[in-house]
């Protein structure tokens, strides 16, 4: 049973996330004490309390995401989960890549969890709110979105792939009349629908490359090492192992698109026979589900999926 496990990005966010978890691990308590220390701040309440709206600002929801998603994992930690049998990747979804790092030990939660605190700062002032938006483009495969949007990028004010989540599920970005104009180019060509997403800028476009040299500035301040386990970037969709090059890659990642349907058809030509969605929300799991019926999937974010997850990874669960 070779395993994977994924790290969510922005989106999987709730208020209230964490909390049942907190209740019965030890580890998980700490990585959000260690979280409010590194920002000098109490990102744990905003996390546990909200409000929604101070939970959704980019600056706030990336370390978010990545505080919750640590916790997890050190929560399987603290109950043996790897004792047997560790993973053979770790990838995660945009932000969730930072997770997949700490994770295999590349670099440390303090580091990464400042480090995305700047990242999410940087997004939201890339693009005035308003001025950039993004949507979900399904039951259309990506070539076909990939020319429609090329034709409609010519004519328009710009938009590009931003996410490739599966065969049947991409997600452009760009500005607001480029996203608007290709929306319609979109369904006219075949889309089964074209979703607008609830985020505050366009992220994984070259609209965000500004971001780039302010966030190189900050991750230069940091030390990272090789990871324990490989890490398949979004940039490449491939494995990662040389800690010289986990700078770089972070840096490519924020303007280039998400290869996710490619890290995942990489750990599957691997052998990879066990998804676990370690965080908040099922999202990566269901776009793995979408890809192969032919693996056991599950998830780590409260008590309940903790418990399960452990039974999985000894031979005793079946998953989702």
């Amino acid at each position: 049973m070779a395993l994977a496990l994924l790290y969510p990005g922005q989106g999987s966010q709730a208020v209230g996330m964490g909390k049942a978890l907190l209740e019965v691990s030890a580890a998980a308590r700490q990585v959000f004490a260690e979280a409010d220390q590194a920002l000098g701040e109490k990102l744990s309440q905003i996390i546990l309390e909200g409000p929604a709206d101070e939970l959704k600002r980019t600056r706030n929801t990336q370390p978010a995401i990545l505080t919750m998603s640590v916790a997890c994992h050190r929560a399987l930690e603290e109950r043996g989960a790897f004792e047997k049998q560790q993973p053979a990747f770790v990838a995660g979804h945009s932000l969730g890549e930072y997770s997949a790092l700490v994770a295999a030990g590349a670099m440390g939660f303090a580091d990464a969890v400042r480090a995305v605190r700047a990242r999410g700062a940087f997004m939201q002032q890339a693009v005035p709110e308003g001025k950039g938006a993004m949507a979900a483009v399904l039951g259309m495969e990506a070539d076909a979105i990939r020319a429609v949007v090329e034709q409609a990028c010519a004519a328009e004010p710009y938009v590009a792939c931003a996410n490739f989540n599966g065969p049947e599920q991409t997600v452009i970005a760009g500005s607001a009349r480029g996203v608007e104009h290709a929306t319609a180019a979109l369904k006219a060509a075949g889309a089964k629908r074209v979703l607008p997403l609830p985020v505050s800028a366009p992220f994984h476009c070259a609209l965000m490359e500004p971001v780039k040299a302010r966030l190189d500035e900050v991750l230069a301040q940091v030390t990272f090492t090789a990871p324990r386990v490989p890490v398949v970037t979004n940039v490449e969709a491939t494995p990662n192992q040389d800690a010289a090059r986990v700078r770089e890659l972070l840096v490519a990642q924020v303007s280039a698109p998400v290869r996710f349907t490619e890290i995942v058809q990489s750990m599957l030509g691997a052998g990879v026979t066990t998804f676990v969605e370690v965080g908040p929300g099922k999202a990566l799991i269901g776009m793995v589900k979408r890809m192969s019926k032919d693996v056991k999937l599950c998830n780590v974010e409260d008590p309940k999926s903790l418990d399960e997850t452990l039974a999985l990874l000894a031979g005793q669960g079946h998953g989702a």
